[in-house]
């Protein structure tokens, strides 16, 4: 499904955020804040509009957006309780055909990762495959938390704008 910046800036409230509730992951209070700054000139002014909002809350709001991401290739997949959209980023990158060892990789990094840092690791998956993602995990595990926070912010970012690009037709 595509919409445009004008189908958008025209949408009732309750539809806005329909819509857009899930471009950044559990977290429609973005989509509700950003709704009465229509209109919107492109979509990447949305996007920045969103971001700002991100970046307006506390850090310890911006800790509870990153843990509304689910693991990669973890227990939300494992459950079968993605999202739609974290499902087809996960099953894009390879994410569901990984090898036993793989997996193992991957569920040690998540949990290493959570544990030093206190949320999730996130990386914007599309465009990557398991090797890189597995590279990364390994990679920015040894990142100090402030570090891993900034990172982990950028790549909600990222996502959002994916996200954006496959909804919006500019």
């Amino acid at each position: 499904m595509s919409i445009t910046i004008k189908q958008l800036n025209d949408c009732s409230a309750t539809r806005f955020v329909e819509l857009l509730g899930g471009i950044f992951e559990h977290s429609p209070w973005v989509a509700e804040r950003v709704y009465h700054q229509r209109p919107f000139s492109s979509r990447a002014d949305l996007h920045r509009r969103m971001v700002a909002e991100v970046h307006a809350e506390s850090p310890q709001q911006r800790r509870e957006l990153l843990c509304q991401h689910p693991e990669l290739a973890g227990r939300e997949a494992d459950a079968n309780s993605l999202t739609d959209a974290s499902k087809r980023e996960q099953v894009g990158a390879g994410l569901n055909q990984c090898s036993a060892d793989e997996l193992a990789r991957i569920k040690h990094f998540n949990r290493a990762y959570s544990k030093k840092h206190g949320f999730p690791f996130i990386i914007a998956v599309t465009g990557l495959d398991k090797l890189q993602i597995i590279a990364a995990m390994e990679q920015r595990l040894g990142n100090e938390v402030d570090s891993e926070f900034a990172t982990a912010i950028g790549e909600v970012e990222k996502i959002a704008m994916i996200r954006l690009n496959a909804l919006i037709d500019d």
